[in-house]
């Protein structure tokens, strides 16, 4: 198994800083949100994205790929009736899967709630169709570029669009795309009616395109109620053996802290000589 850490925490410190401190504390890799580089992932320069992908490898690190896709610029929704918004939707998250390559990343995470929740007068059938269209107009592209776009299911509280695993399941076997696959945040999942070590078993591993491993109370792993051991089961069971990417949305009492706390309880449940 190999730990990732999510670098919006980190709250505008220089790449290098982030990876020094993932590096010393044992994560494998860093997982980027394209906001921390420029407000639009297009501002991004060549020589900026040089760097970044310089500073991890420096560091001993790979690139896990992009999360917080849409969390940039104004004026984006996949799920939207207005076309021009749509269609620019559409151009920047091909946009993100260059940035992603150049980065070195191989997985794009989409969950970005607010920019694919149902908005009146849009129905929910609409609204579905609209998603299934922007995703499947850049698979092929990503999986030229060998990249996968991973669609995660969000709570009721954040979006009331895709809100479980099965949805997310249903629209990904509608697409039926290689370059499409489920991603699994225990935060998100501990929403759900059904025990997150259940939802894991409900999913084939190769449907699994990353993993996302937090608290519900919105910190790190070990840092609230959920207890990792069943949960660790059911992701042996399954057989995911990738990355675990730490993301937490509450950043106190620092993110050094977090980042530690986090792998170090990770630790007591996955190895990472594997």
């Amino acid at each position: 198994m190999k730990f990732a850490l999510c670098n919006e925490m980190f709250e505008g410190r220089p790449m290098s800083e982030v990876c020094a401190v993932a590096s010393k504390l044992g994560y494998h890799g860093i997982e980027i949100a394209p906001f921390t580089l420029a407000p639009s992932a297009d501002e991004i320069t060549a020589a900026q994205r040089k760097e970044a992908r310089s500073a991890i490898e420096e560091a001993g690190l790979e690139t896990v790929g992009l999360h917080w896709l849409f969390a940039g610029p104004d004026g984006l929704h996949m799920t939207t009736n207005d076309s021009q918004i749509w269609g620019r939707t559409r151009d920047y998250l091909s946009c993100l899967l260059d940035l992603c390559s150049d980065l070195g990343g191989r997985v794009l995470v989409l969950g970005s709630p607010k920019q694919r929740s149902i908005v009146e007068p849009q129905t929910k059938e609409g609204a579905w169709q609209r998603a299934v269209e922007l995703l499947s107009s850049v698979l092929d592209k990503a999986g030229d570029l060998g990249l996968t776009i991973c669609l995660e299911p969000l709570s009721t509280v954040e979006t009331n669009f895709i809100n479980t695993v099965a949805e997310g399941m249903k629209m990904v076997r509608q697409i039926n795309h290689p370059a499409l696959k489920i991603h699994l945040d225990v935060k998100a999942m501990c929403s759900e009616s059904t025990p997150v070590p259940d939802i894991i078993r409900s999913v084939n591993v190769d449907d699994i395109g990353h993993f996302h491993v937090n608290d519900a109370n919105l910190y790190g792993p070990g840092m609230g109620d959920v207890d990792y051991a069943p949960i660790a089961e059911a992701i042996e069971d399954v057989g995911w053996n990738k990355w675990l990417s730490v993301e937490v949305f509450k950043y106190d009492p620092d993110p050094e802290t977090i980042a530690h706390k986090s792998i170090e309880y990770l630790k007591q449940f996955f190895s990472d000589d594997d």
